[in-house]
């Protein structure tokens, strides 16, 4: 049985920034989880804090290794998108933003 999107996100949340030290579902850089559970297909859009992360190779492997060892999955797939470009002031959970020194 594939996982749910939620079971997804879940399984992305260990992953961090390196830079940030901070989970990359709580800065906002999770876009779209999509399943496809007949097959086990799983397919994340993610984006990154810049264009230019020189990690980002490194986050998107470790993405796509929490994905992959889900039970169920029988294929991970991340992509990177950048539109639109990261804001942590609309994409970071209230945490980070605190963490950020964004207030609202």
């Amino acid at each position: 049985m594939a996982p749910t999107p939620g079971q997804v996100r879940e399984a992305l949340v260990p992953v961090v920034d390196p830079e940030l030290d901070l989970s990359i579902v709580a800065l906002g850089l999770v876009r779209d989880v999509d399943v496809d559970a007949d097959a086990g297909h799983v397919h994340v859009a993610m984006t990154l804090t810049s264009p230019f992360c020189p990690l980002g190779p490194q986050i998107v492997m470790a993405a796509e290794q929490a994905v992959a060892g889900l039970p169920g999955v029988t294929s991970a797939r991340i992509d990177l998108v950048w539109e639109p470009p990261w804001d942590p002031r609309r994409d970071a959970d209230e945490d980070v933003k605190a963490l950020l020194g964004i207030w609202d």
